[in-house]
Order: C-alpha cells, then sequence, then structure tokens
C-alpha cells in the first residue's frame, strides 16, 4: 500500500469516525474487498474477511451487552431485537450513511453488482471497520461506535414492530383488518441456479400489499410481507 494515496482514508478516519488511525493500512485493509485482491494480486494480498471475523464478533457482544444491562424482557426477544440491529439491512444501512462506499476497493464487476451485492458488501465493510476500531483502539471506541450507528436504531425497530417474524406479524395484521390470510407468488425468477433471484408478491385477497426479492423464495417471502407490513402502517399507523 506504500505506492497509494492513503489521505482520503486519513480523512474519512478523522471527520467519521472522528479519530486518526496510527496504523491506516488496518483501515484500508477493512474496505478492500476478496475481489479487489484477486485484480490485484502483484500489488495487495489482504482483503477484508479476517477483519470482518473480528468485527462481527465485537458487533455482537456489545449488541449483547447494551441489551442484557437496559432491558429485562425475555431471552427470545432480546434474541430477536438483536437479530434485527445486526442484519445485513441494518449494518449495510449504518455503512451507507457513513459513505465509505467511495474508499472501498473492490473489482469492477462488484462495482457494477446487483443492490443485493451491494448492500452486503457494505454490510461486510461495516464488520471490518468495527474490527479495525477495535484493534486501533480497543473496546470502548469500538462500543461507541456501535453505539452511534447501530444502537440507536432499537427504539425505532421495537416501535415498528420490524424485529418480528415479518411473515407471522404481516399475517396477524392482514386477518385482523381484512380477515384475510396473506398469499405469496412468485413474479419473477432470474439467474442461474447458484445464483437465483426471486422477486415475490404478497396478496390480500386481490390486492398486493407487497413485493420483495432474495436469493431464496423464503427471503423474498420476508422482504414482500416488511413491504406489506410498511404498507398497513402508513395506511393505518398499525405497529
Amino acid at each position: 500500500m506504500s505506492g497509494m494515496d492513503k489521505t482520503p482514508y486519513r480523512e474519512f478516519a478523522r471527520d467519521k469516525l472522528g479519530f486518526e488511525f496510527e496504523n491506516i493500512d488496518i483501515l484500508i485493509t477493512a474496505l478492500t474487498h476478496r475481489s479487489y485482491v484477486n485484480e490485484h494480486r502483484k500489488s495487495v494480498n489482504e482483503h477484508n474477511e479476517r477483519l470482518e471475523f473480528l468485527g462481527d464478533a465485537v458487533l455482537e457482544l456489545v449488541v449483547t451487552d447494551f441489551l442484557f444491562k437496559n432491558y429485562v424482557q425475555s431471552e427470545g426477544i432480546l434474541t430477536s431485537w438483536r437479530a434485527a440491529l445486526v442484519r445485513t439491512e441494518s449494518i449495510g444501512s449504518a455503512g451507507d450513511k457513513l459513505g465509505y462506499e467511495p474508499l472501498l476497493r473492490m473489482s469492477r464487476g462488484e462495482k457494477h453488482g446487483s443492490d443485493r451485492a451491494r448492500q452486503q458488501i457494505l454490510a461486510n465493510a461495516f464488520e471490518a471497520v468495527t474490527g479495525a476500531i477495535y484493534l486501533e483502539k480497543g473496546y470502548e471506541f469500538a462500543e461507541k461506535f456501535i453505539s452511534k450507528h447501530i444502537l440507536v436504531k432499537l427504539d425505532k425497530i421495537i416501535e415498528e414492530g420490524s424485529w418480528r417474524d415479518p411473515k407471522s406479524h404481516l399475517q396477524e395484521v392482514s386477518q385482523r383488518i381484512d380477515n384475510l390470510t396473506p398469499q405469496y407468488k412468485v413474479l419473477d425468477e432470474i439467474g442461474p441456479d447458484h445464483d437465483k433471484l426471486f422477486t415475490i408478491g404478497v396478496f390480500v385477497g386481490e390486492k398486493m400489499m407487497g413485493k420483495g426479492c432474495g436469493p431464496s423464495k423464503q427471503l423474498g417471502q420476508q422482504q414482500a410481507a416488511r413491504a406489506a407490513l410498511k404498507l398497513y402502517n402508513d395506511i393505518s399507523n398499525v405497529s
């Protein structure tokens, strides 16, 4: 990395993370996708997956510790809250808001990938950055970072009920309001067998209430259910 301009990474650390890295190469590695290494084997030999592994563990510990200390709900509910906080959509969104995407080093193909692939890369990078912060500054700094960007989402998650299984929640809502059970239909199916993308619609009666996409029918159904719950909420303030 000696020949590259590291200034943008130093500025990102100072402006967005609130401190300067003594070893800026750790942060650069956290923002290096495996595909970039594959394209630059002669000059780059390390990607962010080990830091992602570390950051994932730190993230889960900080979230678990916070929930345990501040809430008295049952294990099942706390587990669901934690899952909602650390799922790909949540941490991918946090990464998007941090604005490090222009600093991500990835292959040309990955830069033009699907929205789903982009969100996954952002989420993985968020975990890797968490791991880099932990290595550079220790647990307390990592805890503050996670609190600022992840734990702040909890009130909204609880208020909207998005921590609940979306399909079960939607069934409760649709039966209560419309006296009907939602039905899921495959609207589209594209891609080879090893990389399918399903588009699923969820219907209440004859009306499509939501649409979702995913690499499996189950994940597509969950996304469709979340979209339908949002529509119900917009219409009737259902939470």
